[in-house]
C-alpha cells in the first residue's frame, strides 16, 4: 500500500465511500428513469444483452450504493466489479455500436473518470474498512 494511504485519515475514508455512493446512485436514477419511460427495452439501439444489463443496474447499483455507505468492504468489490463492466459494456456500445470514439463522447468520458476514481481507491478502502 502506498506510504500516504496507510495514514490517511478516517474521514478521507467515509469522503470516498459517500462520493462513490453517490455516483452509483445517480447512476440507478437515470436507468430507473429510462425503464420508467420506455419500459423493459430503454435502448432499442443496443443488442438484448446491453439492455438486460443496464436494467440490472438499476437495482445493482442502490444495492452497492448502500453497501458502501454502511462500509461494508463487499460494496467496494462489486463497485469494482460494477465499474469494470459498465466500462465495458458502454465502451463496447460506443465503439462497436454506435462506430464513435471517446472523444465525442462526454458520458462515456465521465464514465472513464468515476471508474478510475473507484479502482484506484479500492484498495485503500477494502484495508481501510472492517472485516
Amino acid at each position: 500500500m502506498i506510504g500516504w494511504m496507510r495514514h490517511a485519515p478516517r474521514g478521507a475514508v467515509v469522503l470516498a465511500l459517500a462520493v462513490a455512493a453517490g455516483m452509483l446512485c445517480v447512476g440507478a436514477v437515470a436507468h430507473v428513469t429510462d425503464l420508467l419511460r420506455h419500459g423493459l427495452h430503454p435502448y432499442p439501439a443496443e443488442p438484448a444483452w446491453l439492455n438486460l444489463y443496464w436494467t440490472c443496474l438499476a437495482a445493482l447499483d442502490p444495492l452497492v450504493g448502500a453497501l458502501l455507505i454502511a462500509g461494508r468492504r463487499p460494496g467496494v468489490a462489486l463497485a469494482c466489479a460494477v465499474m469494470t463492466t459498465d466500462l465495458a459494456a458502454n465502451w463496447y456500445a460506443v465503439y462497436s455500436i454506435q462506430h464513435s470514439d471517446v472523444a465525442a463522447q462526454p458520458g462515456l468520458q465521465r464514465l472513464i473518470a468515476f471508474a478510475l476514481l473507484v479502482l484506484a481507491t479500492a484498495p485503500y478502502l477494502y484495508r481501510r474498512l472492517p472485516r
